[in-house]
């Protein structure tokens, strides 16, 4: 009797969250669908005028000032719902939906640095929070329909719904995964994805087929990848904060910020070029299809994103992530003599693993994306960077479930905004013993 119970309970379990993974799929497949035909609307209607990033100042302010009907709607997404589940029991006010789908579409329309699969996690996010709400759900199931809300925006918006269920998992905590959430995750991505695909989302996919036979010196310059994809995905996380922080100095509202900062995109793009506008769709393409990149293309595009989304911008942060992995995966393949298109993939799983703390989802995403010829290798560069970034992140509220050495002061439990990561040698240690060396032989 007691083996019925457990397994009847199960079933019904199963049942219940196919049911309910399946109808958030659903509305956010459909919303995923009308916020992409928006924008792609948009960016087309604008592309028409030659210099219409000369009104960034206005689309920042109106951005920042629509942005006070909800305040969560603002920078980039992902962060927001990351910072609802683990504060707010996943409540997420339902104005969030169009204020982050109209402040998008006004930021990428007239240029700015932004991604657009962030809007789509959030507005998911906020649909499935309303839903919850309807039902009247507890804290718990809010939590799973909202995480399988970030999922199916992810999944829907890049067309990868294995890597997009995953990610929206393993992106609320640094090392740990919430299993209970993985079969109404995956249901949900699959769902979204299905349905984007039904109304006429197309997806970028680039299989690679030249990848080179495995040897020790070929691995070895993965590794060594990977260690600079993490100093890139550094530089970016840094540069966020640092941009942030001059913005908080700023005596004046958000609106006013905006200007500012939108006049500031203009001047630099004076000095540089319109390249590092919008989703940057077209390089990113370019660098997988070969396009050389060069070693300015990695800072343009942080600089830019880095104050689109300080100064007033709305958008996410992953489309940015792709275009600084390609780009540096491109300038890396050039410098070591390796073919720039591999690198290029691998450096965009890369710096998603790294500056998101996803290696599993970012890992997946390769396969889906590339393809299993180039997967071990992004793989191995993908877990190299996340190791690398160390306890950073481009989303501060992310929770530590592990620390990255046991040669650090363990603080799980602990946000990313909140760490202070500090390293405690112990008597024996490898790393005490290179350390000293290193002392050592600088102090000659």
């Amino acid at each position: 009797m007691r083996r019925i119970t457990e397994e009847t309970v199960l079933f019904i379990s199963i049942l219940k969250w196919f049911v309910l993974a399946s109808i958030v799929g659903l509305a956010v497949g459909l919303s995923t669908t009308l916020f992409l035909m928006l924008l792609d609307r948009a960016i087309i209607f604008t592309g028409r005028f030659d210099h219409y990033y000369l009104l960034l100042p206005a689309a920042f302010f109106i951005s920042a000032l629509v942005t006070r009907l909800a305040p969560d709607a603002e920078g980039h997404g992902t962060e927001k719902v990351i910072e609802a589940v683990h504060k707010r029991a996943a409540y997420i006010k339902a104005a969030v939906v169009p204020v982050k789908l109209f402040t998008t579409i006004v930021t990428l329309a007239f240029g700015g640095s932004a991604g657009k699969e962030g809007p789509c996690a959030q507005i998911g996010g906020g649909l499935a929070s309303t839903f919850a709400n309807l039902l009247k759900f507890g804290p718990a199931d809010r939590k799973k329909l909202v995480i399988c809300g970030i999922s199916a925006g992810f999944a829907s918006v890049f067309g990868t719904p294995i890597a997009g269920a995953i990610f929206g998992i393993e992106v609320l905590f640094v090392g740990g995964m919430m299993y209970d959430i993985l079969l109404p995750s995956f249901i949900a991505g699959v769902t979204s994805y299905q349905v984007s695909s039904y109304f006429g989302i197309t997806y970028f996919y680039h299989f690679i087929e030249f990848v080179p036979a495995f040897s020790e010196l070929f691995f070895l310059k993965v590794m060594l990848a990977g260690i600079f994809f993490g100093v890139c995905s550094l530089f970016l996380i840094e540069s966020m904060k640092y941009a942030k922080k001059i913005s908080d100095l700023i005596p004046f509202q958000a609106p006013v910020r905006g200007i500012i900062g939108g006049l500031l995109m203009v001047i630099m793009v004076a000095f540089t070029s319109t390249g590092y506008l919008g989703l940057g769709l077209i390089h990113i393409e370019g660098f997988l299809g070969g396009l050389p990149a060069v070693w300015w293309d990695v800072i343009g595009k942080v600089v830019f994103t880095s104050i689109t989304l300080s100064f007033g911008g709305s958008g996410g942060i992953v489309t940015p992530i792709f275009y600084v992995g390609t780009s540096a995966g491109s300038f890396y393949g050039q410098v070591m003599g390796l073919d720039p298109a591999t690198f290029a993939a691998i450096g965009m799983v890369s710096l998603l693993a790294g500056a998101a703390n996803t290696p599993i989802a970012a890992s997946i995403l390769a396969v889906e994306m590339f393809g299993a010829k180039v997967a071990p290798y992004a793989a191995v560069a993908c877990v190299t960077c996340f190791l690398m970034t160390g306890h950073r992140s481009v989303y501060p509220s992310q929770i530590f479930a592990i620390m990255k050495s046991s040669s650090f002061k363990q603080e799980i439990g602990r946000e990313v905004e909140a760490m202070q990561a500090e390293y405690v040698m112990r008597r024996r240690s490898l790393t005490r013993l290179l350390l000293s060396l290193i002392r050592k032989f600088f102090r000659r």
